[in-house]
């Protein structure tokens, strides 16, 4: 699903990877929606982002629960290879969703250097991507995110019902690209899409 707002490519933008970590090959979390996928078009971003010397932001998840395959010290809090062979303008950490309430200031970095635009992938969809772009569009940062760059696992709800709900991780990300875009937080678009869109503003 993707929308179409007028671009923001001729914006002062940076691309925010999130959580690209290896702990989420952990079969506890479920069958990833296309990993791969996500992890080619993420790759991709770090590319064309590198070779127009534009930012890029590592945003690392560094748990704090004991047994989370994405604690610090883990071989699961290490970024997967692509991602670790990035040369990052900022790294941030985090212990929660959001990418704006890690260390150092994100918000405040991106200020400080006059970007007002943010492109963001990474994992999961569903959490982290989607809490970073409805705060970043709450700060008033013009927000895109690269649906095809980001992944989820399937979800079930507890606690509510004998029934609990349950959705698929393909089911997870339409209605992230539901809840971004037709609430008016961000862009959502394709990885090619945006890809093409920059080299028109080369």
């Amino acid at each position: 699903m993707t929308t179409n707002i007028s671009p923001t490519a001729d914006l002062p933008r940076a691309l925010i990877v999130i959580d690209m970590e290896q702990g989420f090959l952990d079969p506890s979390w479920g069958a990833p929606h296309d990993l791969e996928g996500c992890r080619a078009n993420v790759a991709a971003l770090i590319a064309d982002f590198t070779g127009r010397g534009l930012p890029i932001v590592l945003v690392r998840h560094d748990s704090i629960h004991p047994h989370s395959p994405l604690r610090v010290g883990q071989s699961g809090n290490d970024f997967f290879p692509e991602v670790a062979a990035a040369v990052p303008d900022l790294l941030v950490t985090k212990t929660v969703n959001s990418s704006f309430l890690g260390t150092p200031d994100l918000a405040e970095w991106l200020r400080e250097r006059g970007i007002d635009a943010i492109v963001l992938a990474g994992i999961q969809t569903n959490m982290c991507v989607e809490t970073t772009a409805r705060m970043g569009g709450n700060l008033g940062f013009t927000v895109t995110v690269a649906l095809d760059a980001t992944t989820t696992f399937p979800l079930s709800a507890t606690g509510t019902t004998p029934n609990s709900p349950s959705l698929s991780a393909e089911q997870l990300i339409e209605a992230t690209a539901v809840n971004l875009s037709g609430g008016g937080f961000a862009e959502v678009t394709t990885t090619e899409s945006l890809l093409s869109r920059q080299s028109r503003f080369a």
